[in-house]
């Protein structure tokens, strides 16, 4: 894949994502809970933004050559999200599809606002380090599936949610 045809596709799911919360709008509507169990929308964005960091920090870590290897015991995994205030979304101990508890209660006391400012600065700066790096150094490190994976499939899973939570609130109306 070229860089520009995969920074298209990403800038592409990150519109629909964005309007999506833009649809969902007011503030009451984000911090509800039952989205998805009992997590709101501001919980799924807070998990969002976990995965964004995750990959921003693989990605300086490789615009820097500091290698990063996942996690291959509990105590490691542990270790990771102690250090990084984040789990260890490439170990193969961790169960990668659904929102991490502990993200969600990290985030718990931070507003919106707060959580829409960090997640907008994180992709941001994915972006930035997307145009850093090499189109070799991204085949090197699989970074159209990596980025992928901690980006544009997240916002899909959340947006898949947020819908269906919206018809169903629509449907009970």
């Amino acid at each position: 894949m070229e860089k520009i045809t995969f920074f298209q596709r990403l800038q592409h799911e990150r519109d629909k994502f964005e309007n999506l919360l833009n649809r969902v709008g007011f503030s009451r509507q984000l911090t509800m809970k039952g989205v998805l169990g009992n997590l709101s929308i501001k919980d799924l964005l807070a998990d969002v933004l976990s995965r964004e960091q995750f990959i921003a920090d693989r990605m300086s870590e490789i615009a820097n050559g500091e290698a990063y290897a996942p996690s291959t015991s509990f105590t490691a995994l542990e270790n990771f999200q102690k250090h990084n205030g984040y789990p260890d979304y490439e170990s193969n101990l961790l169960e990668k599809d659904k929102p991490n508890h502990m993200v969600v209660y990290k985030f718990k006391n931070i507003g919106m606002d707060d959580i829409v400012e960090q997640e907008l600065a994180t992709y941001i700066s994915i972006l930035d380090l997307f145009q850093q790096l090499t189109h070799n150094q991204c085949l090197d490190h699989d970074l159209f599936h990596r980025i992928g994976e901690h980006t544009y499939k997240p916002y899909r899973r959340t947006s898949a949610e947020i819908n269906r939570w919206l018809k169903q609130i629509a449907s009970e109306q």
